[in-house]
């Protein structure tokens, strides 16, 4: 008598409907009887177990029949996921050409390690997703360096007959049955190309040859079997051509072609009932996989995280990342188990690979009751729902690969005359002098447009692209920075792909060229920004300075100094980009974009400053009981960055001076970290093929720049204490330490509280105060009528007075200076209008960083943005509430200093 639940009924379904099964179990009652008296994992371990008393090809066609026996009735019964199934079978298939290599070498040539030749799993096997009847499909790889070889034997010839015993040895079948089907046709140019192939020609073959269709089969690829050292290398080399991080949107067009190809073939005629193809039709299980894989083509390369091979897991991380819905994740995750399920059953009964549901009613019924069901008709009423979902979402897919493929318009004419009356027609101004640009343009007076995939790429989006440049608030100014967009970038067929691949984005290239001509600068230099903007995570805020610090150390390649700095420069310039585009899209608050740049700046410190520490101390060592650490004042102390900020840095160590770091080239540790500290600032300033990042201002340390970049912590104490200026005092108001270890951290804050909470004069601090506002005033004039940082109760302004009350009072000390006005307001020292005003004016200054960085009246049509970024119904409405907000902070300086603003007569 059965004890475990389902198990007895699952026999009986077996029995009645799967031929394959009913033989299985008549040769192996055994292993029933064991599966229901010690379970599941027990008796697949005991499966597992080594036979040395059996030909090596005999014990695992044993195994693979157990197998078959043992997780079709588990399954039948309810004790095991397809997840699990597919994983066991996947597991057993490189346990199983393990062990075949090692019979066969150990044969071949007695003693020899298997080494030098690589089992490279794609598809199901590699995805380690096996069906219950699968194939595998495998590349092998040979390194005839260190393919052990008989006497006078070639080693290519060596790998052929490797590969040839290999294939044998697995897929023949004899009385027993076999191990597993071999399909080679995945190999590099498999009609031509030996079975075996040399490993560095395969590199070469992928690197330089190789179709659309292989990078995606790569997605799934792993060293499975044999030299897993050759297979890692091979792996690890072919890692750029699978995960590109620049993607070629045509190679997403060509893959999202093939499968609508795919799809029509196998659709022609055939709806979801008998006959019907669970693996190609539509919404059948290649939709779920090939949804999920352009996906990951598209983002992998930005997001490592996605470089999984199983579908399920695929799915979980693409929404994990934000790039697909949960709701969808789930939904397809859900259905992909379904159809694998089914397409389960339609193998079990044969032990044929076929995806095929029956055409003929009988059959379909015995399928069906195989699984548990009344007949066929029950079946197809299941799968209703889950080819109907399914084909839903990757019709999704399929419209947004599609570029404007089928629905093209028509190409604009090239008879200048039909041309303007097209524009003109598409509502664009000037028509006949906009013709004659884009006649230049096709005519070769652009450099990226004079190759044929430049010019094709380019006539295929210029119709959609020219109706979106008339919807411009500005066309003018768009067009203008669309032509020096043009001039600028070395290749524009990426560019133009990317939006046929993503229209939607050609309204954010049309945006930012009307509005915001630092981005637009920043297009021109590096036109792959636009890829970044293809995720949906592109949209949101950055995380914290440790999550993207951690993001920045992901990323970067090797161990190359150089390389490994313009990674975090690459990383860090798409970052700011994505949000100076959050801004101009009305994304987030202007504040809290501010917040965000200052969080990249300084998760770009970190990393900077890590990496440039480890290269220099590779030479000189380190300085015993001593560390670097980095003070933040400024803006960045205040955690609000504008996109044009520079960060204002101290360079300051712990520890004592005098001592000698201990590398091969030991320095003292004042010339050690001064060393260092230039190193630092070079690695975040110094313009290379990946760009600078940020000016580095250092002139706060102590002594100014007449006095040394790095100094030690009881220099800065001293100094701070005994000679420093009150600026100097109020600049430390909103010092932060951005690098270092907590102990230095700690210590480092205890010397500035100590500092800021010395007893003072306030009519001194007042004094002195007012005398550096003046000094500011003469020499650093107002940019424009809307420089809210300069202009007379500005934000400079406000400063001076929120850290005039903090020193006079010693109290609300801290960096972030809206929570400075806070605490201050709190204890009734400053009006509640000071936090207002900070907000609108440091809105209106992060926005006109972007906008007008010349601080001048915006062009009407950006004045409406400005109002939005700033939260004003309009642009009048914005300018009153601006001198509203000055005037408060007038008022405040009248009522501090007994004195009008600096520069207010002017």
């Amino acid at each position: 008598m059965l004890t475990t639940p389902g198990l007895a009924d699952a026999m009986q379904r077996a029995a009645r409907h799967a031929p394959f099964l009913a033989a299985a179990m008549e040769r192996q009652p055994g292993l029933i009887d064991q599966l229901d008296n010690e379970g599941l994992d027990a008796t697949l371990a005991a499966l597992g177990e080594q036979r040395p008393d059996l030909p090596v090809a005999e014990a695992l066609r044993r195994r693979k029949n157990g197998l078959a026996l043992v997780l079709a009735l588990a399954d039948l019964a309810g004790l095991v996921s397809v997840d699990r199934v597919t994983r066991v079978l996947s597991d057993f298939a490189d346990q199983a050409l393990d062990a075949a290599l090692a019979d066969i070498f150990a044969r071949r040539t007695p003693g020899a390690e298997v080494e030098g030749f690589a089992v490279i799993a794609l598809g199901k096997h590699g995805g380690q997703e096996l069906n219950y009847s699968s194939d595998i499909d495998p590349i092998f790889l040979y390194d005839p360096a260190t393919l052990p070889c008989r006497p006078r034997e070639d080693a290519a010839d060596a790998a052929q007959r490797i590969a040839r015993q290999l294939i044998d040895l697995m897929s023949q079948r004899d009385g027993k049955g076999y191990v597993f089907r071999m399909d080679l046709r995945l190999r590099p140019a498999a009609e031509v190309t030996p079975l075996a192939i040399p490993v560095d020609a395969a590199l070469s073959h992928y690197e330089s040859q190789a179709l659309t269709w292989e990078q995606a089969a790569f997605i799934r690829s792993r060293a499975a079997a044999g030299d897993r050292v050759l297979g890692r290398y091979f792996m690890d080399a072919l890692r750029p051509f699978i995960w590109r991080r620049s993607l070629d949107f045509g190679t997403i067009d060509e893959i999202a072609a093939l499968t609508r190809q795919i799809r029509d073939h196998y659709n022609k005629g055939q709806q979801l009932g008998p006959g019907f193809d669970l693996k190609r039709g539509r919404g059948g299980i290649r939709e779920v996989e090939f949804f999920t894989q352009a996906h990951q083509l598209i983002h992998g390369g930005r997001h490592p995280a996605l470089r999984v091979r199983s579908t399920l897991d695929a799915l979980a991380a693409l929404a994990a990342q934000s790039i697909i819905l949960d709701n969808e994740a789930q939904l397809l995750a859900a259905h992909y188990r379904t159809l694998r399920t089914f397409e389960h059953r339609l193998q079990m009964v044969d032990d044929q690979q076929t995806h095929s549901l029956p055409s003929d009613p009988a059959a379909l019924d015995n399928v069906a009751r195989l699984h548990g069901l009344a007949d066929g008709q029950a079946m197809i009423a299941a799968l209703q729902p889950v080819t109907r979902d399914v084909a839903g979402v990757y019709d999704g897919l399929i419209a947004s690969q599609r570029g404007h493929g089928e629905d093209a318009v028509i190409p604009l004419s090239n008879d200048p005359e039909l041309l303007a009356e097209a524009l003109a027609h598409a509502g664009l101004d000037q028509p006949e002098a906009l013709a004659e640009r884009v006649q230049a343009w096709r005519g070769g007076a652009v450099r990226a447009l004079r190759t044929a995939a430049g010019r094709k790429a380019f006539e295929e989006v210029l119709p959609a692209l020219l109706t979106a440049f008339a919807d411009a608030p500005d066309q003018t100014a768009a067009l203008n920075r669309f032509d020096d967009l043009l001039r600028q970038l070395p290749s524009t067929v990426n560019v133009f792909r990317l939006l046929q691949a993503r229209p939607a984005l050609m309204q954010t290239l049309v945006d930012i060229l009307s509005h915001a001509p630092p981005l637009a600068e920043s297009l021109a230099r590096r036109g792959d920004l636009l890829d970044g903007l293809i995720d949906a995570s592109a949209y949101d805020l950055v995380g914290s300075v440790k999550q993207i610090a951690e993001r920045l150390a992901r990323e970067e390649p090797g161990d190359d100094y150089q390389q490994r700095l313009d990674a975090v420069r690459v990383r860090v310039g798409e970052m700011r980009f994505a949000l100076g585009v959050q801004l101009i899209e009305g994304r987030h608050d202007p504040v809290a974009i501010a917040g965000g740049y200052a969080r990249v700046a300084e998760a770009a410190i970190c990393r900077l400053a890590d990496c440039a520490i480890s290269e220099f101390t590779a030479v000189h060592g380190r300085m015993p009981d001593s560390e670097p650490v980095i003070l933040a004042l400024g803006r960045l102390g205040g955690g609000a960055l504008t996109h044009a900020s520079d960060l204002d840095l101290i360079f300051l160590f712990s520890g004592e001076i005098g001592r000698e770091s201990d590398g091969r080239r030991p320095l003292g540790s004042t010339q050690y970290y001064n060393r260092l500290a230039q190193r630092i600032i070079a690695a975040l300033s110094v313009p290379t093929a990946a760009g600078a990042l940020y000016e580095v201002d250092t002139r706060l340390r102590p002594n100014g720049a007449q006095g040394l970049l790095a100094v030690s912590f009881a220099s800065f104490a001293e100094y701070q204490r005994d000679q420093a200026w009150t600026w100097e005092h109020m600049a430390l108001c909103r010092a932060r330490v951005v690098y270092g270890s907590q102990e230095s951290r700690a210590r480092l804050d205890a010397i500035i509280g100590e500092v800021l909470h010395a007893p003072r004069n306030p009519d001194e601090v007042r004094a002195a105060a007012l005398k550096m506002r003046e000094d500011i005033a003469t020499h650093k004039q107002p940019l424009g009528p809307l420089d809210v940082k300069l202009l007379p109760g500005g934000l400079v302004d406000l400063e001076f007075i929120v850290h005039t009350l903090q020193l006079t009072h010693t109290t609300g000390f801290l960096p972030d200076l809206r929570e400075a006005i806070d605490a201050l307001v709190a204890q009734g020292l400053a009006d509640p209008s000071l936090a207002v005003a900070h907000d609108l004016m440091t809105r209106l200054l992060v926005t006109l960083r972007l906008v007008a960085p010349d601080c001048s009246e915006p062009p009407p049509a950006s004045q409406a943005l400005i109002a939005r970024a700033c939260g004003s119904v309009g642009w009048e409405a914005l300018i009153g509430e601006i001198e509203s907000a000055r005037a408060s902070v007038q008022s405040a300086w009248q009522h501090l200093f007994a004195a009008s603003a600096p520069g207010t007569s002017a």
